[in-house]
Parts: structure tokens; C-alpha cells; sequence
């Protein structure tokens, strides 16, 4: 097990090291989110006062919030693979096979750089909201348990991703695969409108969203008046999620290795 730890966090390292030589990344998945957040925020306020829109709700900037979160958690994490597919283009991925380095912290590497990351940016978005103007009365439990359910929804999705990476090897599949997956996933949830002001196959879809799941646990959360009861079925679907997208890039990763 020591070995095992020791392993995972010299590769988390190793990643994170890229991170803090080319900080300019980080900043630049940070774009979009302001985008969203700042201008989207203002453009859309007034639709809290659509009849229906969420009870209890007068702030668009701290409904959109969590949205915007999870967002930028969901579309980081579907580019996580390119790690890997950089690997075996410069032959780092082979290197490691011969190397006695644990094969599951190769996995977990990646997936912790993914992690800390993901709560990187979730602190910088929720910085900036509130100098925007948005209060959270769910305060630090709020917060917490935003971050949490950020980073179970980012696992799921670099998993995924990773898997992916691992059986295509190919850049244009990754890359196809995400944009497919990331964006119908972003409207069929409630990340930046109410799924109650929605069509009923929309609803019934974000009842089996990942997305949907981690934006109402931390919606909830972040409120007065939490429902406790959503919050924690939530985070455990998210729970259960990132074990089987684990499982499943896990496997990929046998594949990869027994065909290379």
C-alpha cells in the first residue's frame, strides 16, 4: 500500500508540476466560466421572476453559480485522456510499462491532478461570484459540499475520458467523443435554467444526469432551508458513479496494456 501512495503521489506531482510551469492552461479553462458567470449573469437576470422559476430564488448570479461550477468541472474533465494520449505519442506510456511503477497509480495520478485541479478552479468561480454579488446562505457547509460533489462529478467524467483515451489513442476520438457527450449533458440539467420551466422528457432526462446531480447538491446546499435528504441522495449517485467510471478506466487501462 505504502508503495502504492508513494507511487500515486509522485505522478500527481509530476502532473502538477506541468500545471505550475504552464500556469497560463488553468487560466485559460477559466475563460469560459467568467463568460457564463459575468456576462450570462447579467444578460439572464431577470428571469427569476418568470412565474415558476425555482421558489425562493431572487438572484439569477447565485442560481447560476453551482451551473456554471459543475460546468466547468464537466468540461476539464472530459479532456483529462489527452494525458495519456500525450503519453503515448512520446512514448512516456511505454517507458512506464517497463518501469516497476504501480499500474493503478498511473490511474490514480491523473484522476488526483484532476481532482485538485477541479477544486482549484471551483474556489477562483466562487471567488469571483461573490465580489459579483451573489450571497450563499449555505455558507461553509455550502461550500464544502460543493466542492465535494464538484470533484465526484470531475472523477466521473476524467475516468471516462481517460477510458476512452485509452482504447481509441487517437486525439480526434477523445476529442469527438467530449464534444458529444459534454454539451447535451450541460442543457439536459439545470445548470443554467430550471428544469421545471422545461418540456417533461427534459426532466425525466436530468433525472439520470450526472450533471443534474452534482448542480442540485450543490444548489441545495448552498440555500437556507436545505433539503439534506436531495442532497445526500445525490452525492451518493455521484459516489456510485465515480466508482463504476473507476472500474471502467481501470479495465481500459488492462486493455491498453495486454494489447501494447
Amino acid at each position: 500500500m505504502s508503495i502504492f501512495v508513494s507511487h500515486s503521489t509522485l505522478l500527481t506531482g509530476r502532473s502538477l508540476r506541468g500545471m505550475r510551469r504552464v500556469p497560463v492552461f488553468l487560466a485559460i479553462n477559466l475563460v469560459q466560466p467568467m463568460i457564463w458567470l459575468l456576462l450570462f449573469g447579467q444578460l439572464f437576470k431577470s428571469i427569476v421572476s418568470i412565474p415558476g422559476f425555482s421558489p425562493g430564488v431572487d438572484n439569477y448570479l447565485q442560481f447560476l453559480t453551482p451551473g456554471v461550477i459543475m460546468m466547468t468541472a464537466l468540461f476539464s474533465a472530459a479532456w483529462a485522456g489527452t494525458t495519456y494520449i500525450q503519453d503515448m505519442e512520446r512514448g512516456v506510456m511505454d517507458r512506464m510499462l517497463t518501469s516497476p511503477v504501480s499500474r493503478g497509480a498511473m490511474m490514480v495520478g491523473t484522476l488526483a491532478y484532476q481532482a485538485i485541479s477541479t477544486i482549484i478552479q471551483t474556489l477562483v468561480i466562487f471567488g469571483v461570484a461573490l465580489i459579483a454579488g451573489a450571497r450563499f446562505p449555505g455558507g461553509v457547509v455550502g461550500f464544502l459540499i460543493t466542492i465535494v460533489a464538484t470533484v465526484l462529478l470531475s472523477l466521473i467524467f476524467a475516468a471516462l475520458s481517460n477510458a476512452v483515451a485509452l482504447l481509441t489513442r487517437q486525439q480526434q476520438a477523445l476529442i469527438g467523443i467530449s464534444q458529444l457527450i459534454t454539451l447535451p449533458l450541460m442543457f439536459l440539467s439545470s445548470a443554467v435554467m430550471d428544469t421545471g420551466l422545461a418540456p417533461s422528457w427534459v426532466q425525466t432526462a436530468a433525472r439520470y444526469n450526472p450533471v443534474e446531480w452534482a448542480v442540485v447538491a450543490a444548489r441545495e446546499s448552498l440555500q437556507s432551508g436545505t433539503d439534506w435528504g436531495a442532497v445526500a441522495i445525490r452525492l451518493l449517485l455521484l459516489v456510485a458513479g465515480a466508482v463504476v467510471m473507476s472500474v471502467i478506466s481501470t479495465r481500459a487501462f488492462r486493455v491498453y496494456q495486454q494489447s501494447s
